[in-house]
Parts: C-alpha cells; structure tokens; sequence
C-alpha cells in the first residue's frame, strides 16, 4: 500500500537532476510543483530557477507549473521564468497533470514530475503514470499543515529506504549540482 506513495527516484534537490540524460532517454516535458521544489515557499524565482528554466528549454522540453496556490502566487513566480502554468490544480486529482501533458503535447512515457510532498505532488504524478522525482524540502520552515503530512511522510520514506536497500538501490541521490 505504501508503495503507492513511492516516488520513482528520490533526489537532493531539484538543482542536481541530470536533465539532459532525461531528455536523451525520451522525455520531453517536465510539470515542476514551486514552493520547496524551485524556492522557498511564497519566493518570487530567483537567479537559480531562472536559470534551471532557461537551460531546459534550450534543451527542448516543455515545461509547466502545476500549483494548488492562487494564480497571483503562481503568476508572481511564472513572471520570471516565462513558461506554461497550471493554479488552484487540486493536486493530487489526476486533472491538473493530465491538462499539462495535454498542454504540452506530452503523454505519460514523455513526462517528468518534480515535487517536494509525497501526498501531493508524487501521489497524482504515480496515479496518472508520470515518472516521478521527489526532492528535498528547500525550506525547513513550513505551514503547520504541511508540518504534520512531513510526519506521515517519514513513515513512507522509512519503508521506500528500506526498499531501496533491499533492491540495493540509492535512497536519496546527490546530483551534480548544475
């Protein structure tokens, strides 16, 4: 059961996915979540993540945010990086990534998605058959909400840790850092 919640790689940070190696092997969208995956939460986009978005599009992936957030929370963050979005998407209802891949002219063999919550981002992405990638919170200070699902998360990232042994396999990998 838990096993539902298990994302298919568990990365650092959204920062050190080599994207490129994705894209060689298929992938040609990425749906991003904003807060805690790209900045801290409420953060307009900073040099960092402009910088991760122009790189992927001169790869060649479409992209698209995909936020439970108001649109004004989300525009404020799109007006930097200039890519598609989606606000008020209910994640994890399988509508919200199922419009972006629409959207993008992607399908769920050519899709990524990256987020930083279990119950949310990771859920919806598996229930619709996306690969994918769940990062490291860059924030520790979070919304008391948010605080106690952490706690159900760790009892997940317990079991998929000891999967990943078992499998021997990495928990949680390191990227390089781009």
């Amino acid at each position: 059961m838990l096993q539902t919640f298990y994302p298919d790689l568990y990365m650092d940070s959204a920062y050190g996915i080599d994207y490129e190696e994705y894209y060689r092997r298929g992938f040609r969208g990425i749906i991003f979540d904003i807060d805690n995956t790209l900045v801290e939460h409420g953060a307009p986009a900073d040099e960092r993540s402009i910088a991760l978005m122009e790189r992927l599009k001169k790869t060649g992936f479409q992209i698209m945010l995909l936020s439970n957030n108001k649109e004004p929370r989300v525009k404020m963050f799109n007006d930097k990086v200039h890519v598609s979005y989606i606000f008020k998407a209910g994640k994890p209802a399988k509508r919200g990534y199922e419009e972006a891949m629409s959207k993008m002219g992607t399908d769920r063999g050519t899709t990524l998605f990256v987020g930083d919550q279990l119950f949310t981002d990771v859920w919806g992405a598996r229930r619709v058959g996306i690969f994918s990638i769940l990062t490291r919170p860059i924030d520790k200070k979070e919304e008391i909400q948010i605080i106690l699902k952490r706690r159900l998360e760790w009892i997940v990232l317990y079991f998929y840790k000891k999967k990943c042994r078992k499998e021997g396999t990495e928990f949680l990998v390191h990227g390089n850092g781009r």
